[in-house]
């Protein structure tokens, strides 16, 4: 089982958190404020990180980035906020999945299922044998690094994996279900969670959805990456 920090102010959420968890046998800690958070991060080893925002020391926004700047556990947003703006950007800061309050118990141990299946699998994986190519694209995955045109491109951990996953089926349209099952490790999901992902890494490929060059998206059917024509 996990070992999890809720970061959450509302004591009656806070304890309900706790309960489920401890009932599913994860070893749960707790606090009320980001710089606790952080504090606990800096002293203890979790697996995942469940992050309210709207803590009343320091927006959980900037808790993010602070907690990646000093960790790559993966973390799970609960908010109130459903501005697909917000989301874009905590996406891009480093969180690896959101929640938009009210959710259930049930629906927050599938996301932490499926955001520890991804962590523990990258963790065990055999890297990849060679860097791969995509026209101007060079991923190495050993390295987690990518580049264009030799400029080292500044990608989240999930954007890399997305890269790097269509990297190595250059040309082939991937069904969205399969993205969600390979990337996300997930059976089911939100098509917004990809279109989040795939904005941002068009954006740092220099590109748009109306002027693709790598990234090119077949309405209905899926997503692809070939180099530029």
């Amino acid at each position: 089982m996990a070992s999890v920090l809720v970061v959450e102010d509302d004591q009656f959420v806070r304890s309900a958190l706790i309960r489920h968890l401890t009932e599913a046998s994860h070893t749960v800690r707790s606090v009320g404020t980001a710089l606790e958070a952080l504090r606990e991060v800096a002293h203890f080893r979790f697996d995942v990180v469940v992050l309210d925002l709207g803590l009343p020391d320091l927006d959980g926004a900037e808790a993010l980035k602070m907690l990646r700047s000093i960790t790559d556990v993966p973390v799970i947003i609960a908010t109130a906020r459903d501005d697909e703006a917000e989301i874009v950007r905590l996406l891009n800061d480093g969180a690896d999945d959101y929640l938009t309050k009210p959710f259930s118990v049930e629906h927050l141990s599938a996301r932490m299922a499926a955001v520890l299946r991804r962590s523990r699998s990258s963790a065990s994986a055999e890297p990849a044998p060679s860097v791969l190519r995509v026209g101007a694209l060079a991923i190495d995955p050993l390295r987690r690094q990518a580049e264009l045109d030799g400029v080292r491109l500044d990608l989240t951990r999930r954007e890399f994996d997305l890269l790097t996953f269509l990297a190595g089926r250059p040309g082939v349209v991937v069904p969205r279900k399969e993205l969600l099952a390979e990337v996300w490790q997930q059976s089911y999901g939100d098509d917004q969670t990809i279109d989040v992902h795939l904005s941002w890494l068009r954006r740092k490929l220099g590109e748009t959805a109306a002027n693709p060059r790598y990234l090119h998206t077949l309405r209905g059917v899926g997503v692809k990456l070939e180099p530029p024509a």
